[in-house]
């Protein structure tokens, strides 16, 4: 009997795996992407399909795991500083597109006929977002990092906060619900908040510590171990006191993000993220109750298209209001339009305090599943819809095997020029740049430019940065800057780092990075065109060169000190056109002052009297 329990256990195994293998390949060959791919093999060896599975249930919880670590991952890409930079996008927008979406979906609820608090929880439940979806999507196209898919995590992370005062709703709404007391609902949001509390303070006071104690070690499964039980753990505190388990993991991720073990922590936690995040995807399909859909289609049909369009509809609305682009607002619209995991848990908890029956909730799981199902589909539509102009790569070789002693990411103007002492000096150099028409443009003029992202470490490893004797980060984007030197920094640390500094803020990150040198793209220019400006107006040039230094000690003192107090700091050391007294002199006399009448000189020695 044992023998037979654990073949049939292996044989779902071996099912999960093969579905996966065979599924995914074919639908990314069609263009429909790994999701669909995924959905659809759920389906197919589903307990609606060929039944190899029964109980789907059991392993959409184990497969949640999958969104957790995701949620960990992106946690690590987001500093504290840049999530506080986002609190505006949270919990502005986030919370606008909930809100004007909560009424849309409800509104059509009660267009179909269905008491209000049926309506509310069913519409409430589909503006809940799928995470892991639209995380994927970001993360195939590349767009996590960017403004735009920035706005959208934000909006996320917002309504995954949002599904706790909705479960406090259902309990309220629930019939008897109003006799729960004050207190224990306060209670309930006090247990949460001291969750977030603990788990802000064991991350910044405890993980780094834990972290170099196991580096000491030199044992790399315990490190693998020991980043499972982080994420695992923290999303089993939020998940004990009510918050979700992504929520937990990915403020863990948050918490390690500028720790030293981050990229470490990244490649562990890798290979588990994407096998599970895979099983999710198999799980939501085999969830899906063909037999309600079949006896329920016109409802669902009719449900499932109203509430997209709606909630796309808020969503554009919401993002043209806030001054996005048309193009902006659609994608967003479109790639936010289906409903979400955490559906299933408000659906659940609508019915076991009896707001809808077991027949409400299974149409309205199939609803969701059906519009997570949709929602690669219309990417496709909406990418053929409105073209994007690609770049092509005919003629362009792209950056592979590289060995020059020194590499350089990024050849625009600044590039260019920073080139030509070392070419002229006869140094091998390689050059790697991400814009093709730029790359052919430079071709005319003599120049070997490959093409290459700097940002991803295998495009490093491909352009030699790791045989380098020094990598010159040349490139505009300040963002970009600041992620290749953390990455370089990380991977190849004995690599020399001279970097391109957008401004003093990016200037200060690349500095903290580890960078070897950086230089304010504007700062010398500016300071030979203000040199220049003085001898125009007749200043003799020794007297120039001395006021150029002044300037020059001036802002190496302000940098240091915005180094140790942060950027609103070194206000003293720059020179303002107004009149406002400054209690401390801007530069230092060159001899002392003196009195030139009594009264003058009793004041001053009063004040050396009372200093």
């Amino acid at each position: 009997m044992a023998a037979e329990a654990s073949s049939s256990d292996l044989v779902q195994v071996v099912a999960l795996l093969a579905a996966g293998v065979v599924a995914v390949p074919i639908f990314k060959r069609m263009g429909l992407g790994s999701i669909l791919g995924y959905l659809a093999a759920g389906v197919v060896i589903g307990p609606f399909g060929l039944r190899v599975f029964s109980e789907s249930e059991a392993i959409l919880h184990v497969a949640e795991l999958g969104v957790v670590m995701f949620l960990f991952i992106i946690g690590l890409e987001m500093q504290p500083s840049r999530l506080w930079s986002l609190r505006r996008e949270i919990f502005g927008l986030g919370a606008l597109q909930v809100g004007v979406c909560a009424i849309l979906l409800t509104l059509v609820g009660l267009a179909g006929g269905f008491p209000i608090a049926q309506s509310f929880v069913a519409g409430a439940g589909f503006v809940l977002t799928s995470t892991a979806i639209v995380m994927q999507l970001l993360e195939e196209r590349g767009e996590i990092a960017t403004p735009k898919g920035q706005r959208i995590v934000s909006i996320l992370l917002l309504e995954d906060l949002t599904i706790v005062p909705l479960l406090a709703l259902v309990a309220f709404l629930a019939p008897g619900g109003a006799d729960t007391s004050l207190s224990e609902r306060l209670t309930e949001v006090g247990i949460g908040v001291a969750a977030i509390v603990g788990l802000v303070v064991a991350g910044r006071y405890l993980l780094n510590p834990l972290f170099r104690i196991l580096a000491d070690a030199r044992a790399r499964e315990v490190m693998t171990a020991a980043a499972l039980l982080v994420v695992l753990g923290s999303a089993l505190a939020m998940q004990l006191s009510g918050l979700s388990m992504a929520m937990g993991a990915f403020l863990a991720g948050v918490l390690l993000s500028e720790s030293t073990f981050r990229h470490q922590l990244e490649a562990d936690i890798e290979p588990f993220r994407g096998i599970l995040l895979g099983l999710f995807f198999l799980a939501v399909g085999m969830s899906l109750d063909l037999g309600v859909v079949a006896q329920n289609w016109r409802l669902v049909a009719i449900y499932v298209v109203a509430y997209m369009i709606m909630k796309a509809l808020g969503i554009y609305i919401v993002a043209r209001m806030l001054r996005s682009g048309h193009r902006e607002a659609l994608e967003r619209a479109v790639f936010m339009a289906q409903g979400g995991e955490f559906a299933f848990v408000l659906y659940s908890s609508a019915a076991s305090v009896g707001i809808i029956d077991g027949q409400a909730n299974a149409t309205l799981t199939a609803i969701i599943i059906i519009s997570m199902v949709l929602t690669p589909l219309a990417i496709v539509a909406l990418r053929y819809l409105t073209p994007r102009d690609e770049q092509s790569l005919e003629g362009v070789d792209i950056a592979d095997g590289l060995t020059g002693s020194v590499l350089i990411i990024g050849f625009g103007r600044f590039g260019q020029i920073a080139s030509q002492p070392l070419l002229l000096r006869g140094l091998d150099v390689s050059i790697i740049d991400n814009e093709v028409e730029m790359i052919q443009a430079a071709a005319d003029f003599g120049f070997k430019v490959y093409y290459g992202d700097g940002t991803r470490l295998d495009i490093l490893h491909a352009a030699g940065a790791g045989r380098a004797r020094a990598v010159l980060i040349c490139v505009d984007k300040p963002d970009a800057a600041v992620r290749i030197a953390q990455l370089i920094k990380a991977e190849f640390p004995l690599v020399t780092i001279l970097a391109r500094a957008f401004d003093r803020g990016t200037a200060l990150q690349l500095i903290r990075a580890g960078v070897d040198y950086q230089l304010r793209e504007t700062f010398e220019s500016a300071l030979v065109f203000g040199g220049s400006a003085l001898e125009a107006l007749g200043v003799d040039p020794e007297e120039v060169a001395e006021v150029i230094e002044d300037v020059r000690r001036r802002d190496e003192a302000r940098f240091e000190t915005q180094l140790a107090e942060g950027i609103r700091a070194g206000q003293r050391f720059l020179k303002g056109n107004i009149g406002t007294p400054i209690p401390t002199p801007l530069t230092q006399p060159r001899r002392a002052g003196r009195a030139l009448n009594e009264e003058t000189a009793g004041v001053l020695n009063k004040a050396e009297t009372n200093s």
